[in-house]
C-alpha cells in the first residue's frame, strides 16, 4: 500500500517547505486585486505563507510577496492581509 503523496509549498516568509494544507494561499488575481484564498483554488498567481504573524512579517519586511505576485503590493493591502489573517488563525 503506497502513501499518498502530501503536496508541499514553501512559505515565503520562513522559507520552511510544509503541506500545503498547512500554509495559507495569497492571491495575485487576474483583475488586479490582491487577497488571501482560504480554499487555496481561486484563480491567479499565488504566494504560500504560514499560518503566523511572524512569517507574515518577514515577508513584507523582505518584500517576499511582492517578489512572488509579481507585482509591488501596497501598504493598504499588507494591512489588509493582516487583519485577514488574524482572522483566519482566530477560526482555526
Amino acid at each position: 500500500m503506497t502513501q499518498k503523496k502530501i503536496p508541499l509549498r514553501k512559505c515565503v516568509g520562513c522559507q520552511e517547505m510544509k503541506p500545503k494544507r498547512e500554509l495559507i494561499r495569497v492571491v495575485h488575481s487576474p483583475d488586479d486585486q490582491v487577497f488571501l484564498d482560504p480554499t487555496g483554488k481561486k484563480a491567479g498567481r499565488g504566494a504560500y505563507l504560514c499560518k503566523s504573524l511572524a512569517c507574515f512579517q518577514i515577508a513584507k519586511k523582505k518584500k517576499a510577496l511582492d517578489r512572488s505576485l509579481k507585482i509591488t503590493v501596497s501598504d493598504e493591502v499588507y494591512r489588509q492581509l493582516e487583519s485577514d489573517l488574524a482572522t483566519v488563525k482566530a477560526d482555526g
